[in-house]
């Protein structure tokens, strides 16, 4: 068996251990950035020297790039981490917009912010746990796993709205994890299948016809299943901003995982008017969709007008994407100020032309919550199931309720509540 080439390493042990900590911020950026890919930028560094900047620039550009999105958060990343002498003056002023309103969120550069928070990130790590290396040389390093543990599940239950800028990054890394399945839908079309209960004399009798006319075995089908398509509308008015943002964070990863299930993913946001943004979500680099989608909507933060904003929707949207048995994901807390007779007319229409209707209300998180508005008591009649979506966990739950058609949440006993007033 031939042994691989020996490593072939640059002079300065500190630039290979600057490579290492570069490929680490890439990776915080969201790039693929792997241990094969850091041994092929040292042996490239290694290969072309370190002589002219522009030449160190592309040797690592080919070594850590392979898709067109990651262009400008390499770009970012490349500059703060080996130029700019001052680039945690930089990240500060670039994670600044994300404190601010939403307008000022969606002007900011998508790469620029990603790059800060990976570099800020490490910049900020606290210090490494003490070594020890025992009679082999193995480095021992002791981690209280009861720690990690009890500030994860502190972070899965935390408010969207009381996190913090490091928290909310964490929080949006579990919430790409998540999964979102759903059971596909039995249809009437048949299907060939040789356990199947029932038989299928047409295809029976072509198949004696092939041999002789003596018929050695009785073909079989079963119903057809299909998958459904997922329709999520989203309000981002002022009081929901927050969570909009989390949530559609997380319905970007649902909409570009492969083998998720779903037959299609719609994305529709609503404030004072409805604004589809499907198309900005298909795109792979999750801040450039939100950014696109914020660009898209110029209604966030403002007023609310759920009835208007429905009746669009079920004017213009309905029969193009509720057909086949479509599931709809409603994320607003209901507060709507216009005629609660118009917003129940028109969930009543959406409940109809949809095969269940899933309302996500963030109010949810309070114990003493009650249906007193009047838009929660028009909406709530028409739902299937009423659940969370102010935390990690709240998210985790959806999937329960969407693969679960008996789930109902919270709808009974806030139903129950509106019945004995």
């Amino acid at each position: 068996m031939t042994e691989a080439p020996p490593l072939s390493l640059p002079d300065d042990p500190r630039l290979v251990e600057n490579l290492t900590h570069f490929a680490r911020a890439l990776r915080r950026a969201g790039l693929p950035v792997g241990p094969g890919r850091v041994l092929t930028a040292i042996e490239a560094v290694a290969a072309a020297g370190f002589s002219h900047k522009i030449d160190f620039y592309w040797v690592l550009h080919a070594c850590f790039v392979s898709r067109p999105e990651e262009r400008q958060v390499f770009n970012q990343v490349f500059r703060l981490f080996w130029r700019d002498p001052r680039y945690m003056e930089h990240m500060m002023s670039l994670l600044l917009p994300a404190m601010r309103g939403a307008q000022e969120e969606h002007a900011a550069d998508a790469g620029a912010k990603r790059a800060a928070e990976a570099l800020l990130d490490g910049a900020e790590a606290p210090d490494r746990p003490e070594q020890d290396e025992d009679d082999e040389g193995e480095t021992k390093i002791d981690i209280d796993a009861s720690q990690t543990a009890s500030a994860e599940e502190r972070l899965r239950s935390l408010d969207f709205e009381q996190m913090s800028t490091d928290e909310a990054a964490a929080a949006r890394r579990m919430l790409v994890k998540l999964a979102l399945p759903v059971k596909p839908i039995r249809t009437r079309r048949l299907t060939p299948d040789s356990t199947g209960q029932r038989a299928d004399w047409r295809r029976t009798m072509r198949m004696a016809v092939r041999q002789g006319g003596e018929v050695s075995a009785i073909a079989r089908r079963r119903p057809a299943t299909r998958w459904p398509a997922l329709v999520v509308l989203c309000d981002i008015s002022g009081s929901m901003s927050q969570y909009s943002r989390m949530v559609l964070h997380f319905i970007h990863a649902v909409a570009n995982r492969q083998g998720q299930g779903w037959a299609r993913v719609h994305a529709f946001t609503f404030g004072t008017r409805l604004t589809n943004i499907t198309r900005h979500l298909r795109q792979r680099d999750v801040d450039t969709a939100l950014n696109a989608a914020g660009a898209e909507a110029q209604d966030w933060q403002g007023g609310t007008r759920i009835g208007a904003c429905l009746h669009t929707f079920n004017h213009d949207w309905s029969r193009r994407v509720l057909g086949q048995g479509a599931v709809v994901l409603l994320i607003t807390d209901g507060l709507d100020r216009d005629d609660p007779a118009l917003l129940a007319h028109e969930m009543e229409r959406l409940h109809l032309s949809s095969r269940r209707v899933v309302w996500v209300n963030p109010l949810l998180r309070w114990d003493g919550f009650a249906p007193r508005a009047q838009g929660i008591r028009a909406i709530l009649p028409h739902v299937d199931t009423l659940r969370a979506g102010h935390s990690v966990a709240s998210i985790e739950a959806l999937a329960g309720a969407i693969s679960d058609p008996r789930d109902r949440g919270e709808k009974a006993r806030l139903m129950a509540m509106m019945g004995q007033e």
